[in-house]
């Protein structure tokens, strides 16, 4: 069975959140968060990275929807759809930055919603397969005993091991980060677990893959890596308690 699309609703009228919440449900999708405010929701994706990004456009707060989504592209390409209740030039173009990939405008039916998240996944799964290169070219990553050398533009560049801190999934990417420097490579976590040397790395919820001599506080659910709280599995948490007592 498919895992549900996970969609992030940012409304700040909890009445309409609550509705869409419920219709999204309805509908078979997954909702992560209900979050009012812009800064609440980037804090959010970092805690759990959504497929679609349900997001008001008049948001109260610091940040507007618009300003949010500016924010959030700095580091993540997550899919937008805009909610909108005011469809006013101005606001149309400054959202057309931001690339959206759907707009509703209020009220909506469930229909209206199920069809944007739809023609949305249909956008993104494009665009992933537009992004691919050919097969001769999709090597993006070769294993040594202490670094992986990863793809960057036409050449390789060697990132060591000790450097790494974690790996996130982006759908069918990922991300690796180390202390100073980010890489996204085409390739889905689960092959990078594959390819990683199991001694250094251990894949601790669906989204990362952590490097275990940087963990710096294992908490009930999540453990720290840097500033970074990633979430971990129930069923994974032992093993890691496990593996931590062989360091």
């Amino acid at each position: 069975m498919s895992e549900k699309i996970k969609i992030l609703i940012v409304e700040d009228e909890m009445v309409i959140a609550a509705n869409i919440s419920l219709q999204l449900t309805e509908l078979g999708y997954e909702v992560t968060a209900i979050v009012p405010r812009g800064e609440e929701a980037l804090t959010q994706i970092e805690s759990e990275l959504p497929d679609i990004l349900l997001l008001d456009i008049n948001l109260k707060g610091e940040l507007d929807g618009i300003e949010t989504a500016l924010k959030m592209q700095k580091t993540h390409d997550i899919p937008i759809i805009y909610l909108t209740a005011n469809s006013d030039d101005a606001h149309f173009q400054r959202a057309k930055e931001t690339h959206p990939y759907a707009f509703i405008a209020k009220p909506f039916k469930k229909l209206d919603l199920q069809r944007a998240i739809e023609l949305t996944m249909s956008q993104a799964e494009m665009k992933v397969k537009n992004n691919k290169k050919p097969r001769q070219e999709q090597e993006e990553i070769s294993i040594l005993e202490d670094a992986i050398f990863v793809r960057h533009s036409t050449s390789m560049v060697k990132v060591s091991i000790a450097d790494i801190l974690y790996i996130e999934a982006e759908r069918n990417y990922c991300r690796i980060f180390t202390s100073n420097k980010e890489h996204l490579l085409v390739i889905t976590l689960k092959e990078m677990d594959k390819k990683l040397p199991a001694k250094h790395f251990m894949r601790i919820h669906r989204s990362y893959i952590i490097n275990i001599s940087k963990i710096q506080e294992v908490a009930t659910t999540h453990i720290v890596i840097g500033r970074k709280a990633i979430p971990i599995g129930k069923s994974l948490k032992k093993e890691l308690l496990k593996r931590l007592q062989t360091i």
